[in-house]
This record gives structure tokens, C-alpha cells and sequence, in this order.
């Protein structure tokens, strides 16, 4: 009886051994190591040897016997890999609903001219590495991110090796390779394809297949970012297979534009520019675990007001895009209950764009032309004018709240990087004397006139509640120095789109001066400013696709952005930005007005794994998102 006594207490003993070691790994954040464990049982075993002793000497003795054998087993548990943590797990979601009141009208990125297109493209289209939210890359379609370190990054900057992820797919079932980057790259850089990411490979000489997973870029000068090429949603990989016979002047009429095979989580089934993109799962996708959703619905139409309703009020949609709502309408919606804000101090800034060239005489069938002069806004004491009469403090406090911020410069983060040396305050006396120093006098009417010519401006922009609130209150300011604006408001679709025939984008520019509102995508802003030298100037011969549409061309300004490229001394690479960023403010190459939020979105509060983003796409990790 003794016996059976002494075999019940050393199991019940022995469990307990078991219970504290179990106790002791589960308050460990991760997985137990070996030795964890064993120290674990060691300080377990003389609490349960002491309870024994005052029980039975015999049961603390083989209790004592026995901890070694537990240890051992413990031991032997630990080293076995950690269960995955439990996760959403692929298609066990049905419809994810996110409104992009600025409808995609193209899928293909390197042709794209609005972020929503961009966005819209990274859901099916990878990079190598997405720009993460910390402003460093992490890898998408790349094993690692290549750096000095670990060999990536030649010693002198002239080169960087990329490994690819083995045994990656296209949503078609096909190899991806070595090859597509390659391809990706011969497509970009060639000036007939008129892509607007071609800034991004200027610097890049050559990219070549090493082996079918592994790409080498040769950089024409010794690159102080050795991820200006290939990397963000702006530089996607394009698949050669689908791509190949649309080179050139051919890239336009690509069926791919609006159908692209992809590497991302999900692929399109069906979409129709300016209205719908509806994706479906891809069963292909790298990840066995992920996407949640079957089917992904990215609406446009509408307005910024009802999408904000949708997602915070109503609760009819899960996601929606740039919420450009006047302040005093945004902040009770948020306040609803139903959705959050997703904000982020961003370098997206909403500017006034200065056209140097005519809109109104044509030359070969196109106005605009950078062959072209403006007739007044040419002269800079004009352009500093209508600079000076605008209070861009009551825009950003009236019309933006919490989500923007009034600012004189053009490039507006990381903050080392923002310009302390400009100033902005509003003046009109000032504005007046520069216009009365230009030779525009005021007339019977109030309105300035030269030479029997009214100062009249045409100012266009999207439509959008925010952006008719800020064209008035710029018309009333521009009045009271003189001068007359005509204001036009465009559906964002048409815009923002990039077809060569549409006269009332923003690549045309057609009118004296407009509106809207971009950023850099890294925080390197090297390409960033590209986007103003000589060689990107939109015109007729690049299908209005150069990324320079104030047709502004300045030899000073072209040279500190080819020494951004190749400087790679950090005190001397700040001065070029600054410097970079003085010249466009001073020039009044533009009027930048609010540095806003990355633009605020919302979200349903049941939505999860979204992780906001102020460099990259909105949707860059779209494939983490489940509810």
C-alpha cells in the first residue's frame, strides 16, 4: 500500500515538474531553446525534491532520479520548431471592398500617371523590394536586400547583385526569372516606350542575368542608392512573356496595360478603366498561407466625401483612398464609430504647377509644347506674384485639420533633409509692386492688363471638395492683386489618366496652372527631383507621359541632379537637396501649399495586418490583409 502510495505521489510529483517547466516556456515570447528548458527543470527540481522530502525521503529520492529523465524530455521537446503562430490562412475570406474614388484607368505602372494607378498595379505587379515604412527597402521579389555586407553592393558603388526567390510563379503558372528583370529594365529605358518611371533608370548602364535567379545592374555612375532602380511600386516587374512584342511605340496598345500577369497575391479578372478592378485570388502566390480574401474589389466613382462615409459611417466599404474631405466634414465621420483613420507624416505635398510653356498656341498639332514660351508666366516676377498673394496657413487650418500642415518647400521629408532657407508668409503689397514692375497695370475693371492683354489665368485641377475650396480662396486672393482666374475642375479619372488623347490630363497641361498633389517615393529624394530636369519635360513626342510637366528646363538645375547621383559624401549630398529644393522654390517653378498626411485613408476597424505606409503604395502588403 506504501508503495502504491509513493507511485502515486511521484506522478502526481512528476507532473508537476512537467507543469512548472511547461509554465516557465509558455511566458517566453517565442519558442524555448534547449537550455531554457533544461534550467527550467533544474530550478524546478529542488522545490519538488523538498515538497517529497517532507512527504517520503523515498519519493524525494526517486523524484531526484527522475529529473534528469524530465530535463531530457523537456530538452528534447524544445528543440522540435515552434507551431506557426495561428494566422488568417489563405481564401477563408470572401470580398474585400476598397474604394479608390479616382478610378485606375491602367494597370501597367511604368505607364501610369496617377498614384491611384500605381496602387492599383502593385496589387497583382512586385518590385524587387518595396520601400517599407521606416523608409528602408524590404525585399519583395528578392531573397535579400543586397548591401556592402553580404556582397551585394560593390565596394566602389558601381554595382548591385540581386538573388531572387527560387521557385517564384506568375499568376499564369510560369517561371519567374532573371530574365523578366532584365526584360523590365530594356523596356523602361527605352525613350520609345515613353515610360514615366524612365527616371528611375537613367543611371542604370545595363542589367543582366547572372543565372536564372540572380541579376546584376551596372550603374553609368557610382550610385550613392544603390535602390533607385527596381525597387517601389514604381519600378514593378513586368513579365517578358506578356510584354515582349509591345516594345517601344508598340507599349501603348499592350493588352497587358490593362490585364498584367503578376507575382502578387491576387490576380485580375476583370477590370474597366475608370469604374472597377476585381481580383481574384492567385493560386500561384509564393505564400501557402496567404492572400485571406477570395476577391478583391477596388471601386472608383463617387466622391472623397461618400468614401469616407462608406467606411466610418456606413460601414459599406473596408478600405478607402485619399480622403481629401474639408476638415469640418472629416472629423465627425472619423469620430462615427465604424472606422479609423490611417495617417502618416508623409512627403506628399499638394502644389500649384507653373506652366513655362504656351497652352494656347499649337506647334505640330499639340499645345504646351516646351518649344513653346508662356506669355506671362514666364517672367518670374509674375510667378512670384501669384506666389505671394496666397495665405497658404488658411488653407492647411481651414480646409485640411489635422491631416495637413502649411509649407514653403517642395520636398518636405525626411525632415534632415527639409530646406530651412525659404519663406513664404503671404504679402500682396509685394505681390502688387513685382506686377507693377512687370509692366501689368491695373485696369478700369480692377484687372491687371499689358500690352491691351488681361492677366488672366486658366487653373484646372480635379474635381474634389478640398480642391474647389482652395481654388476659391486662391481666386479670391489673386483678385485682389489684379488678377483674374478662370477655374476648371476635371473628374479625377480623366485627370489623372494617361492616354495620349485625353487633352484635359495633366500631361497636356492645357492651362496656365494646376493642382494636385504627389511625393518622393524614397526617402532618397534623387529621382524625386528628376521629375523637373530637361530630359523628362512632357510634350507630344513622349505621349505626354515626362514626368516634367511645368515644361521648366534650367542646365543649374539639371547639373545638382547629376551630382545627387553620383555624390557620395552625406554633408555634401544634403547641401545638393536643399540646394535642389531651394532652386524649384525660388524659381517658383510651383507654389507648394500643404505638406499633407500620406493621404488620409480609413479603414474598418475589423480590418487588420495593414501596415500604412508613407513611401510606397497604400497596398504594397495588400496580401497581409485579412479581418
Amino acid at each position: 500500500m506504501l508503495s502504491a502510495r509513493r507511485n502515486r505521489l511521484l506522478t502526481m510529483l512528476l507532473g508537476l515538474a512537467l507543469l512548472l517547466v511547461a509554465s516557465g516556456c509558455a511566458q517566453a515570447p517565442a519558442a524555448p531553446t534547449a537550455q531554457d528548458a533544461a534550467k527550467a527543470v533544474q530550478q524546478a527540481a529542488p522545490t519538488v525534491a523538498a515538497a517529497a522530502q517532507q512527504a517520503a525521503p523515498t519519493v524525494a529520492a526517486a523524484v531526484q532520479q527522475a529529473a534528469p529523465t524530465v530535463a531530457a524530455a523537456a530538452k528534447a521537446a524544445a528543440v522540435q520548431p515552434a507551431a506557426p503562430a495561428a494566422g488568417p490562412g489563405r481564401g477563408k475570406g470572401d470580398q474585400l471592398k476598397v474604394l479608390y474614388w479616382q478610378a485606375p484607368t491602367i494597370l501597367n505602372a511604368h505607364l501610369a500617371a496617377g498614384t491611384k494607378d500605381y496602387h492599383a498595379a502593385s496589387v497583382v505587379l512586385e518590385p524587387l523590394a518595396w520601400i517599407g515604412p521606416d523608409g528602408k527597402p524590404t525585399p519583395a521579389l528578392a531573397a535579400e536586400i543586397p548591401t556592402r555586407e553580404n556582397g551585394g553592393v560593390s565596394a566602389d558603388g558601381k554595382t548591385v547583385t540581386w538573388k531572387l526567390k527560387p521557385d517564384v510563379k506568375w499568376s499564369d503558372g510560369s517561371d519567374f526569372t532573371a530574365d523578366d528583370v532584365v526584360f523590365t529594365w530594356q523596356y523602361v529605358s527605352d525613350p520609345k516606350t515613353a515610360s514615366t518611371n524612365a527616371r528611375f533608370m537613367e543611371n542604370v548602364e545595363k542589367a543582366e542575368a547572372v543565372d536564372k535567379n540572380t541579376v546584376k545592374v551596372t550603374f553609368k555612375k557610382a550610385s550613392p542608392n544603390p535602390y533607385e532602380a527596381f525597387v517601389s511600386a514604381n519600378n514593378v516587374i513586368l513579365q517578358k512573356k506578356q510584354f515582349q512584342d509591345y516594345m517601344g511605340e508598340k507599349a501603348k496598345d499592350a493588352p497587358g496595360n490593362l490585364k498584367p500577369i503578376g507575382t502578387g497575391p491576387y490576380k485580375v479578372r476583370e477590370f474597366k478603366p475608370g469604374d472597377v478592378v476585381v481580383y481574384d485570388l492567385n493560386e500561384n502566390y509564393r505564400d501557402p498561407a496567404r492572400p485571406f480574401f477570395k476577391e478583391v474589389q477596388i471601386k472608383g466613382g463617387g466622391d472623397a466625401t461618400s468614401a469616407a462615409r462608406a467606411v466610418f459611417q456606413t460601414g459599406d466599404a473596408d478600405y478607402a483612398w485619399n480622403l481629401q474631405v474639408p476638415w469640418t466634414v472629416m472629423q465627425p465621420l472619423v469620430n462615427a464609430g465604424k472606422g479609423e483613420a490611417v495617417t502618416l507624416p508623409s512627403s506628399q505635398f499638394e502644389r500649384l504647377n507653373m506652366n513655362f510653356a504656351d497652352p494656347n498656341t499649337e506647334v505640330n498639332g499639340a499645345r504646351s509644347e516646351p518649344s513653346t514660351k508662356h506669355p506671362f508666366l514666364s517672367d518670374l516676377k509674375v510667378r512670384q506674384a501669384l506666389g505671394l498673394a496666397i495665405d497658404r496657413k488658411q488653407i492647411a487650418e481651414q480646409l485640411y485639420g489635422a491631416y495637413g500642415k502649411w509649407t514653403c518647400n517642395v520636398l518636405n521629408a525626411p525632415p534632415d533633409f527639409v530646406s530651412p532657407n525659404t519663406k513664404c508668409d503671404p504679402d500682396p503689397e509685394k505681390a502688387k509692386q513685382l506686377l507693377d514692375e512687370a509692366g501689368w497695370k491695373v485696369g478700369a475693371d480692377g484687372i491687371r492688363e499689358k500690352d491691351g492683354k488681361k492677366l488672366k489665368v486658366l487653373f484646372q485641377t480635379s474635381v474634389n471638395p478640398v480642391r474647389q475650396a482652395t481654388q476659391e480662396l486662391i481666386k479670391a486672393a489673386w483678385a485682389k492683386i489684379g488678377v483674374d482666374a478662370e477655374l476648371k475642375a476635371v473628374n479625377a479619372g480623366v485627370f489623372f489618366d494617361s492616354a495620349a488623347g485625353n487633352t484635359d490630363n495633366i500631361g497636356h497641361f492645357y492651362a496656365d496652372i494646376q493642382m494636385y498633389t504627389s511625393g518622393s517615393d524614397q526617402p532618397d529624394p534623387t529621382n524625386f527631383f528628376a521629375q523637373w530636369t530637361s530630359p523628362q519635360v512632357a510634350a507630344k513626342a513622349n505621349e505626354w507621359r515626362g514626368t516634367n510637366l511645368t515644361r521648366y528646363q534650367n542646365p543649374a538645375f539639371d547639373q545638382i541632379v547629376d551630382q545627387l547621383r553620383s555624390e557620395t559624401d552625406a554633408a555634401k549630398r544634403k547641401d545638393l537637396i536643399i540646394k535642389a529644393n531651394d532652386t524649384l522654390v525660388n524659381d517658383v517653378v510651383m507654389v507648394p501649399l500643404v505638406s499633407r498626411a500620406t493621404p488620409a485613408s480609413g479603414k474598418a476597424k475589423d480590418l487588420k495586418g495593414n501596415t500604412p505606409n508613407p513611401w510606397d503604395s497604400e497596398l504594397w502588403d495588400i496580401g497581409n490583409w485579412y479581418r
